[in-house]
């Protein structure tokens, strides 16, 4: 993930689609993830609790399909599709304005039909 800014504020208003694709850092994707496809994954957070338990931010990720495990998470799908299975569950069909949450240990299959970006939270 990307590094977090221990100094924002508690309290903060930003457009999370406004934010250019040039202030999103490069995140790893292991190789052995992806499915299909050349996705790329990139991200930026926005604030991280001291003791790194909780993290807020934003996420993208271009078209392909990845495999992933689950943290605790609730995100807001900001622009782009995706189809998201999760194993032993249901199928979570994703476009702007999906409010999204994901158990931890879930694993999940993204198709990505076009880049997505969310604003996340997640309970490590």
């Amino acid at each position: 993930m990307s590094t977090s800014d221990h100094n924002a504020p508690a309290s903060f208003a930003l457009s999370v689609a406004d934010v250019p694709d040039g202030e999103l850092e490069a995140e790893d994707l292991d190789p052995a993830q992806i499915v299909s496809g050349s996705p790329v994954v990139t991200g930026k957070v926005l604030w991280e609790s001291e003791d790194g338990s909780q993290i807020r931010g934003i996420w993208q990720i271009t078209p392909g399909v990845v495999t992933d495990t689950e943290a605790d998470e609730l995100f807001v799908v900001v622009s782009g599709r995706a189809t998201v299975e999760v194993e032993g569950g249901a199928t979570l069909e994703l476009a702007p304005g999906s409010a999204c949450v994901l158990r931890e240990g879930d694993r999940t299959t993204w198709t990505v039909h076009e880049t997505l970006r969310k604003a996340y939270h997640i309970n490590l």
